[in-house]
């Protein structure tokens, strides 16, 4: 079971980190960023698959959600719309919900930072949406080339998302810890006079091109 320190630990460590600790996978793609940079969130995913310019199934999705988890919304990709805005942002606070990623558009974005909500997108649209379309709660999505399985983790902040496998959590904390202590290491030898072509050893490349 994957516990809060562990959801913790993710959340500080951050999205780059982690992609690159869990063999540069899990990355959604550079189009889904925060409304608001200063956000971070982390959470397991409880997954949403919508219909586009239709936000039904998030009225839904939003009283099935538990605290601490995170509104994972494949809604195609579909820009003329905002199934997202300032009246289910309260709705899923209150809940205790740890914030939204959607595959298209939101709205109210100046009273969604206002409160606070970290919420990932493609964009705003100001558009409405009907409320007339079932869709899919707790089912596997697809939001670029990645794959989203309930209950994932969802790790976000500036950098972008980047996705945990929930049985690959505890892997990914170790490597992304060996990871950050390497990179403290480097930072140092930096501040002491060395250089990264001499810490990546990638002195041996630069001579094949004639570089150095």
């Amino acid at each position: 079971m994957i516990t809060k320190e562990q959801i913790q630990q993710l959340r500080a460590l951050g999205s780059a980190t982690v992609y690159e600790a869990q063999g540069a996978k899990g990355a959604l793609d550079h189009g889904m960023k925060p409304i608001d940079p200063a956000s971070r969130l982390a959470g397991p995913a409880l997954t949403v698959d919508a219909r586009p310019g239709d936000n039904l199934v998030l009225h839904y999705a939003v009283l099935q959600a538990k605290p601490g988890d995170v509104l994972v919304v494949d809604a195609k990709a579909f820009m003329e719309a905002g199934p997202w805005g300032d009246v289910l942002t309260v709705l899923a606070m209150k809940k205790g919900i740890a914030g939204l990623v959607v595959n298209g558009c939101v709205r109210d974005a100046n009273t969604i930072i206002d409160l606070g909500f970290p919420v990932f997108c493609r964009g705003l649209s100001i558009k409405g949406t009907g409320k007339h379309q079932p869709g899919k709660v707790n089912v596997p999505i697809v939001i670029g080339d990645v794959l989203i399985h309930p209950g994932d983790i969802i790790v976000g902040d500036r950098d972008g998302l980047a996705v945990v496998a929930q049985s690959e959590v505890e892997m990914t904390i170790a490597s992304s810890m060996v990871r950050e202590e390497k990179e403290q290491k480097m930072r140092e030898a930096i501040e002491n006079g060395a250089s990264t072509v001499e810490l990546m050893q990638l002195d041996t490349i630069l001579k094949q091109y004639g570089m150095v």
